[in-house]
């Protein structure tokens, strides 16, 4: 599935035109967050949804895998709602939903992300990305949602402080999902990124991504024994070149941005030639 072209998603799950489909939903931020559920309700009507999820906090692991350790999976029950609570990573979640709950999605939804995953650094670094990114290695079209965040500590507080921000964005979930359903998924593309500005005040911008999400930074403090210790840190960067997903987003689009998984530099094919040719 991986190596060639990129599969046409819209004739590989033809059942899209199904009356109510099966979505796994997952997500880097734990079972446990309003983002996971505001997601759910945003698609449960018009989705049969299973919900797989990290049991605990897993931003920022990428697309890593536990294969040193066992995984346990539990139950658990919210309003309701039966969820899987899986300890380990997000990309744990998506195969043991896929290999051992045997779930048997047509579509596979990641997010909604506390926090906006954007360029080059996000899609290789983000959890929520990683498991759409999963997902797809699979065979499953798989669309991840991040909200933006206007400050980074929101991000860890209790985020039912952005139930306004929420209601807003389950709109956009909604709706994107029910133009996948209709229309199917777009041909050559894995996963679908998409990210809602904090303050929507545009609509629809298709992108490609910019080349950096931060400033990067390290900040060296010390321990209570004279011994030091480092955070790595930096300010969100503020712009980038029109038509990126970084640009979209600071202009109050919604950024949607089609994701391979080929990460082949094809203009360097040449180039690589030369360099070892005989």
């Amino acid at each position: 599935m991986i190596s060639g072209s990129p599969p046409d998603n819209a004739a590989l799950h033809p059942h899209f035109a199904r009356k109510k489909p099966c979505i796994l939903l997952t997500n880097d931020d734990g079972i446990n967050s309003e983002g996971l559920w505001a997601a759910y309700d945003a698609l449960r009507e018009i989705a049969d949804v299973v919900v797989c999820a990290p049991a605990t906090q897993q931003s920022a692991v990428g697309r890593s895998l536990s294969i040193f350790e066992p995984l346990r999976v539990n139950t658990v029950n919210r309003g309701g709602i039966t969820a899987y609570a899986v300890g380990g990573k997000p990309t744990d979640s998506v195969i043991l939903a896929l290999f051992a709950l045997d779930v048997k999605p047509d579509l596979i939804v990641s997010g909604i992300n506390i926090g906006e995953n954007l360029s080059y650094e996000a899609i290789t670094t983000s959890g929520t990305v990683g498991a759409a990114l999963e997902a797809a290695n699979h065979g499953f079209p798989a669309v991840a949602f991040s909200l933006q965040i206007e400050d980074q500590k929101e991000k860890f507080e209790d985020a039912r402080n952005l139930v306004d921000r929420f209601f807003e964005t389950k709109g956009v979930i909604r709706d994107v999902i029910t133009r996948i359903m209709e229309k199917g998924f777009p041909s050559f593309t894995h996963v679908i990124n998409v990210n809602i500005p904090s303050v929507i005040t545009g609509g629809y911008e298709i992108t490609h991504l910019a080349e950096h999400l931060f400033v990067t930074g390290v900040e060296k403090r010390l321990d209570p024994r004279g011994k030091p210790y480092y955070w790595i840190n930096g300010p969100l960067v503020t712009d980038a070149p029109e038509g990126t997903d970084v640009h979209a987003i600071h202009k109050g689009n919604i950024s949607i941005t089609p994701i391979t998984l080929d990460c082949t530099a094809y203009a360097g094919t040449d180039e690589l030639k030369n360099l070892f040719s005989l």
